[in-house]
């Protein structure tokens, strides 16, 4: 029997992942069953069984493929040591946000606005959601604490409040670009900056 190369284990993972967020972003994440990932996929039930066990999982995965890239931009960003502003780190969020919002096979900020709402009721997505968006909160603490041995954050406020300011910025751009629609990287950068400016 030929052996299975982690370079395709890794191929066949990310062909479920994209089948299920194709899904998720057609159908809602309440709709999606594991028989449409299936199908979508193109494998077998025991091909996609045998890397994930539950839709629940298959969301972790999803969500875990978009923060990837978010931690790989703050790994960028915390690299330099440059003074470093929480406006500065906002807007290369804003504008990576939109970056794989626009990549092919869909757009994963619809899937994330929906895991949200499914975390409101469901436990296990809940517990995934926290954990990755915990991750996320806090690289903006470590911006929070750059930003105040900087001087650019007064030093007398606690890191982890700016932090979840500055964490509560990125859902509310997403939800006005999927919900309303008249907002764009620009405009909403414009609005940072004269808020945080002023």
């Amino acid at each position: 029997m030929p052996k299975v190369t982690e370079e395709h284990r890794l191929a066949r993972r990310a062909q479920i992942v994209a089948a299920a967020r194709r899904c998720v972003i057609e159908e809602g994440f309440h709709k999606t069953t594991m028989a449409d990932v299936i199908r979508e996929s193109g494998l077998s039930a025991g091909a996609v069984y045998g890397y994930f066990k539950s839709k629940e999982e298959i969301v972790g995965a999803i969500a875990e493929d978009a923060l990837s890239t978010i931690d790989e931009l703050f790994g960028t960003i915390l690299a330099t040591d440059d003074p470093l502003t929480p406006l500065a780190a906002l807007e290369a969020t804003i504008d990576h946000v939109v970056e794989i919002a626009q990549r092919p096979g869909g757009d994963v900020t619809r899937v994330a606005v929906q895991a949200w709402a499914e975390a409101l009721r469901d436990d296990s997505i809940r517990d995934i959601a926290r954990g990755k968006y915990c991750r996320l909160r806090d690289h903006f603490l470590e911006i929070a604490r750059r930003a105040q041995a900087d001087g650019t954050v007064d030093a007398g406020v606690d890191p982890e409040d700016v932090a979840q300011v500055m964490f509560s910025m990125i859902p509310g751009f997403v939800l006005q670009r999927l919900l309303i629609g008249d907002i764009t990287p620009a405009t909403y950068k414009a609005g940072l900056r004269a808020l945080l400016r002023s």
